[in-house]
């Protein structure tokens, strides 16, 4: 991440710089000016800086906190197991009419439209509610011909002669289907029966309950077999036509569960199964569409709305870790294990199946393991912090004791309140000679730095202060501090002019960010 980059190249423009400072200190002075050797080596001098190779990711070390730290910057843990889990597929669809749902009104025989009761598309219909009535005379005809093959029966009934009681039973038979194929129905039939009188209009019923979407139905005119006068649409069930990527295509499956959403209603979910994935890639889009059914009782989706779909396809059993353990850091992903004692140390990972809450494990980790679950950015930026220590080799021992070696100046820094806290701070510094003897009359700078966090919309924070000396080595201050969290510190001093004392160290904040 940029801002560990940021960190690790500020610790090496340190330690260049101060490099330099010694570097200009130890250059040849005219030999009339007599000044007396510094207290202190100048800072890192006789350590050695194992710069890590360009391009390469940040290190972590194992991380130890005290119970206290645990519980300032809220660590909390978790158990890495097995469970069922499912993939989560996000798409955008569109409302669609079943067309498994939706029915044509047409006549069987050409005819004239004369009364239309149902006249505006969009309005509901009941199975059976007439719509519209219809003057046909071949359905007229048709009808005069069944009267006159039913009176013929009943007066060939009595025939002799063979063969025309029974042509005439035919002749009616064929008469009636012909009324059959045309929807007449057995009232109808019945009906023309009893009056003997065919029906000059026939009253058209519709065939199913819907919505009507197209309407051809006007009195006066003229229907033939092939023309559509009504399209009725059930709306009671409709599909839902989801667009995804080729690569989602391979985990659904027709039955896999699905919720939708629509804008229209922000409180509503509605429960959906996968249908059929269409076996058509479109080609602008490069996306396949997958068909939903979806229950519609109240009819609040409707044909043409744009929704939000979130699908599920289910994985199967596997190593499951939260995804707030999780690290991403760089092209690497790792974890925190907690080994207990606030010790924690960091482990790559291999992670497959992002979930909504979670990632499957494929390498570095397996059941039972303790994760940290919370707190990971913080808990990494310790362990940053402790590996770019580590990149600081002491001189051998030894190398600062020859007949050139200058005294040691130790430096104790103490805040109070202890540890230190977002806000208000009186910070001391103690200085002394190797030899436990205290330094007066020093000025002495400290400064606090943590660096930029992105991730976070944190910019990087400075503070310093000038101590003021209180006698017998002791010098105090105050400062105010911005943020809890790690801070990285450096003690300055300087005595007669010169620099006699450089050092750094981390300082942890308690209160938040």
């Amino acid at each position: 991440m940029n801002y560990r980059r940021l960190f690790v190249i500020a610790v090496i423009l340190n330690v260049a710089l101060a490099a330099g400072v010694y570097w200009i200190w130890k250059s040849p002075r005219p030999v009339a000016v007599a000044t007396p050797p510094p207290a202190e080596h100048p800072p890192m001098e006789g350590f050695t800086l194992n710069t890590p190779p360009e391009g390469s990711t940040p290190q972590f070390t194992p991380v130890e906190l005290t119970p206290e730290r645990m519980q300032a910057i809220g660590v909390r843990t978790g158990r890495v197991e097995f469970k069922n889990i499912e993939s989560d597929i996000r798409a955008t669809g569109s409302v669609e009419q079943d067309e498994r749902r939706i029915a044509y009104v047409q006549t069987r025989y050409p005819g004239w439209v004369k009364e239309v009761f149902v006249s505006a598309t969009y309005q509901y219909v009941r199975k059976g509610q007439p719509l519209f009535t219809i003057y046909s005379p071949e359905l007229v005809a048709s009808e005069q011909e069944y009267l006159l093959a039913k009176a013929n029966v009943q007066r060939v009934s009595q025939s002799s002669v063979q063969g025309v009681a029974s042509g005439a039973d035919t002749l009616l038979r064929a008469a009636r289907e012909r009324l059959l194929q045309w929807n007449l129905t057995e009232a109808d039939i019945a009906r023309l029966e009893s009056t003997g009188k065919p029906a000059s209009e026939f009253t058209f019923n519709s065939p199913v309950f819907g919505y009507v979407t197209e309407r051809t139905a006007l009195p006066n005119v003229y229907a033939q077999p092939d023309m559509r006068l009504y399209t009725i649409a059930d709306l009671s069930s409709v599909w839902v036509e989801a667009q995804i990527f080729q690569e989602d295509a391979g985990r659904l499956k027709p039955n896999d569960p699905a919720e939708i959403t629509v804008d229209a209603y922000p409180n509503r979910t509605f429960r959906a199964r996968v249908e059929q994935i269409l076996p058509q890639m479109d080609p602008t889009t490069r996306t396949l569409r997958v068909r939903l059914d979806v229950a519609n009782p109240n009819l609040l989706l409707k044909p043409g709305m744009f929704v939000n779909v979130r699908l599920r396809a289910a994985i199967g059993r596997q190593l499951f870790v939260p995804a707030t353990a999780v690290l991403q850091s760089g092209a690497r992903q790792v974890v925190f294990l907690a080994r207990g004692n606030g010790r924690f140390d960091p482990q790559q990972v291999e992670l497959g199946t992002r979930t909504e809450d979670g990632f499957a494990v494929l390498k570095g980790l397996k059941a039972s393991d303790l994760v940290a679950t919370s707190a990971n950015f913080l808990i990494d930026s310790e362990s940053q912090l402790q590996a770019a220590a580590g990149s600081y080799t002491p001189p051998p021992p030894g190398a600062a004791s020859g007949p050139s070696a200058t005294p040691q100046v130790l430096a104790d820094l103490n805040t109070n309140p202890y540890p230190a806290h977002k806000g208000k701070n009186a910070v001391q510094v103690k200085l002394a000679s190797a030899d436990s003897i205290p330094i007066t009359g020093a000025k002495v700078n400290v400064q606090f730095f943590m660096a930029a966090m992105p991730e976070m919309g944190m910019a990087e924070m400075k503070n310093s202060a000038q101590l003021n000396e209180q006698g017998n080595g002791s010098y105090a201050g105050q400062l105010d501090l911005g943020s809890g969290g790690t801070w990285q510190v450096t003690i300055t001093a300087e005595q007669n002019g010169k620099l006699i004392l450089t050092k750094r160290l981390n300082v942890s904040a308690t209160g938040g960010m």
